[in-house]
C-alpha cells in the first residue's frame, strides 16, 4: 500500500483514467450534490450502473434522501442525504452530501473491507470564492493503513494485488473545473482496467458535493437591493439639486 499527497498536475493526470467519472460543472449561482454513484464494469462481464442516489439541485429539488443501496459484494450503505441551496441576497451557493454506514466489498480481496460511520462531502461559494471539503467518521481501510478524518484534498490510496496496482481511493478528492466550479468527492474510488485489471474497470463515488462560483448578489428590483439602489440614486441627485440651487441663488 502507498499513500501519497497529489497536487491538481497529478489529478488531472489521474482524471484521465477515470472513464465515466467525468466531474460535474455549475454555473454562476448554481450548486448540486448527491450521495453515491456506481459505474462498473466488473470481470466476467458484469456491468453495475446504479445513481446518482439523493440528488440534489439549487434550482430544485434542493434536497434528496434515500434509504440505503446495497449492491452485492461493492457497496452497502445506510441513509443517503444530500441538499443544494442558493441565498438570492448574497448570491452564495451551498451544497452537501451525507452517506452513513458505509461499506465498501470490492476490494475486499486486496484489503478487506472498507467501512465507515459516516462520509461527508460540502462545497461553498461566496463572492470571496470557492471552497470545499470532506469528513470521514470512524474510517477504516484494513489493510490499507490510515487516513485523516478529515483529509487533506486529493489524498491517494494505492491499491495493489500481487504488486499490480487494480485500484485507486482517492478521499477528499477536488476538481476544479473549467467553468470555474469546484467538484469535492468525499470517496472515490477507480478500478484500473486492462490486461492486468484484477477486478474490472470503473468508478464509485461516496458523497459528491458541487458548486459554481457564486451568483450576483441581491436583485435590485425588491428589497434590500431597493434601498440599495434608491440610496445610490441620492448619491447622484443630491450634487445635482445643489448645483441647481446655487444657480438660482446666483440670478436671485
Amino acid at each position: 500500500m502507498r499513500v501519497r499527497m497529489t497536487g491538481l498536475a497529478g489529478l488531472t493526470a489521474l482524471a484521465a483514467l477515470l472513464a465515466g467519472a467525468t466531474p460535474a460543472s455549475a454555473a454562476p449561482g448554481d450548486a448540486s450534490a448527491y450521495a453515491a454513484k456506481l459505474e462498473l464494469a466488473l470481470l466476467g462481464g458484469s456491468a453495475v450502473s446504479a445513481g446518482p442516489f439523493a440528488a440534489a439541485d439549487a434550482n430544485g429539488p434542493t434536497s434528496g434522501t434515500f434509504a440505503a443501496v446495497d449492491v452485492p459484494g461493492v457497496l452497502k450503505t445506510g441513509v443517503l442525504d444530500a441538499s443544494a441551496t442558493r441565498d438570492d441576497k448574497t448570491g452564495g451557493v451551498h451544497s452537501r452530501a451525507v452517506t452513513a454506514d458505509v461499506r465498501l466489498d470490492l476490494l475486499a480481496s486486496a484489503a478487506g473491507p472498507i467501512t465507515a460511520e459516516v462520509v461527508e462531502a460540502r462545497c461553498d461559494a461566496t463572492q470571496k470564492g470557492v471552497t470545499g471539503g470532506s469528513e470521514l467518521v470512524g474510517l477504516s481501510l484494513g489493510k490499507l493503513g490510515t487516513v485523516d478524518a478529515e483529509p487533506a484534498p486529493n489524498t491517494v490510496v494505492d491499491v495493489d494485488l500481487l504488486g499490480v496496482d487494480i485500484a485507486k481511493l482517492v478521499f477528499n478528492e477536488q476538481i476544479r473545473n473549467k467553468d470555474g466550479s469546484l467538484t469535492v468527492n468525499a470517496v472515490h474510488l477507480t478500478l484500473i482496467g486492462g490486461v492486468l485489471g484484477a477486478l474490472g474497470s470503473g468508478d464509485v463515488v461516496v458523497s459528491s458535493a458541487t458548486c459554481g462560483p457564486a451568483g450576483l448578489p441581491i436583485p435590485m428590483a425588491s428589497g434590500a437591493g431597493l434601498w440599495i439602489g434608491l440610496g445610490l440614486l441620492g448619491l447622484v441627485a443630491v450634487p445635482t439639486g445643489a448645483v441647481v440651487l446655487r444657480r438660482r441663488q446666483a440670478m436671485a
